[in-house]
């Protein structure tokens, strides 16, 4: 007979109940693993496709693909911008004055006034526009006085105000000045207040009292042309859109006498460049992570293909995006202005070629990617299929493998009791042979003895 010691129960059970369920647990790894690595690279694709989704907008969401710039000959006078829709061509301007909202700044408001009896005072400008001020909602410590800073206070949080006029205040000479400034530049931005309802007398005289004025409400005054022989422009505001396609801002007024400055408005052929270049390089990027998540492998040389090697929905989705590049949107098509794709599908851009189509219809750039029927919305109209919140595929493919996962956590369980059971169950069987050997063992000793003493 054996050692006793030749049997280890739990060893053996573990051995037995390993292989009882080795088979289902190598299939259940297997598929574990699977889903794992199709929840990285749904993820994968699911930043690649944002990615790429957030270049075409951040390009959609530009009024024009084109580029141009629109430089004064003195920047200290005027600057402006394009919006890419204006024509090519040179102004002239002469700024004789500047728009300017009026700023007024009332002195000797007392230090203290009751709030119980400081009335009303209403508030009107040159526009037309006008609100009433309850002086007493200004007790902002509730101790029934108001201070100069909480009757300022009562008038910017007036109901009407909606920022037409601004109040603050000022020390000076160790006395509060009360400013007014209106919302708005333009002659129509004069404040003129009314007092007859004001409660407290020093208020009403301190208010009546005629005011410094910090800054007169005047109107822009600028010639298109020479200065007093152009076309005489008179506006509230300091910005002119008078030219198609350009927002311009004057910031200083001509001294007489000098000459006019001057805008000129080009094509910036090296930033539509840019703007092309992003999209290029926005989807050569996604191709790049779909040619990853498609690959095939190599056999040969021992290569594993991906995940979504032979996912008819993601090879799908590759090819759709590589067609709409071929597609004509508005008669214009990509390849046409200087973009081609190699033997892989790279997409590469010659700017020459760029340039040549630009020249020859520069409108049609706008028309091929801009707007809501070309190559940008068509991307993001097919990208919105997969990204989509509610019903995109990625969401619904992530939902069915949160919903395999689940059941491969339930299926482990279930494994992982099986394995508990068999080994239990081998654990006493074993256990009960190794005492059964031990006795055996011993009755095997007595009777050795005796043969021995006979």
């Amino acid at each position: 007979m054996s050692d006793v010691s030749s049997i280890n129960p739990s060893q053996l059970a573990q051995q037995l109940a390993t292989a009882y369920t080795q088979q289902a647990q190598t299939l259940l790894d297997s598929q574990s693993q699977r889903a794992s690595s199709t929840s990285k690279a749904l993820q994968s694709l699911r930043s690649a496709l944002q990615a790429f989704q957030s270049a075409i907008g951040s390009l959609s969401g530009k009024s024009s693909v084109l580029q141009q710039t629109a430089t004064f000959s003195n920047t200290a006078v005027a600057n402006a911008s394009t919006n890419g829709s204006a024509q090519a061509g040179s102004y002239s301007f002469f700024v004789t004055k500047l728009a300017s909202a009026n700023q007024l700044a009332y002195q000797g408001v007392p230090t203290s006034v009751t709030a119980s009896s400081a009335g009303t005072l209403g508030v009107s400008l040159a526009d037309g526009s006008s609100f009433s001020v309850t002086l007493g909602n200004g007790d902002l410590d509730g101790d029934g006085n108001l201070t100069p800073t909480e009757i300022a206070r009562a008038i910017n949080q007036a109901a009407g105000n909606s920022s037409k006029v601004a109040a603050s205040v000022m020390t000076v000479n160790g006395q509060p000045q009360l400013l007014l400034t209106a919302g708005k530049t333009g002659a129509g931005s004069q404040i003129t207040l009314n007092t007859t309802a004001v409660g407290d007398s020093s208020l009403q005289n301190a208010l009546n009292a005629a005011p410094v004025v910090l800054a007169a409400a005047d109107d822009a005054d600028v010639w298109l042309g020479a200065e007093n022989s152009g076309i005489h422009i008179q506006q509230a505001s300091n910005s002119y859109t008078g030219i198609s396609g350009v927002s311009i801002n004057f910031t200083q007024a001509m001294a007489p006498g000098t000459a006019p400055v001057t805008l000129t408005v080009a094509a910036d052929n090296g930033g539509t460049a840019k703007n092309v270049q992003s999209f290029v390089d926005a989807y050569n990027t996604l191709k790049q992570k779909l040619d990853e998540l498609t690959d095939t492998g190599d056999a040969a040389s021992g290569k594993a293909a991906s995940v979504f090697a032979s996912d008819a929905g993601i090879r799908s989705l590759r090819s759709k995006l590589e067609s709409m590049l071929r597609q004509s949107f508005n008669s214009q098509t990509l390849f046409s202005y200087g973009v081609s794709a190699d033997r892989n599908g790279t997409l590469s851009l010659n700017q020459s070629k760029l340039e040549t189509a630009l020249a020859a219809n520069p409108s049609g750039l706008d028309q091929l990617l801009g707007g809501s029927s070309g190559l940008l919305a068509g991307n993001k109209t097919y990208l919105n299929l997969w990204l989509g919140s509610v019903n995109g595929q990625l969401k619904q493919r992530q939902e069915s493998l949160d919903r395999l996962q689940t059941d491969l956590t339930r299926r482990q369980d279930q494994l992982s009791q099986r394995y508990d059971q068999a080994f239990n169950r081998y654990l006493l069987q074993f256990t009960q042979l190794q005492t059964l050997q031990s006795r055996m063992s011993d009755t095997n000793g007595i009777l050795a003895g005796l043969s021995a003493t006979q």
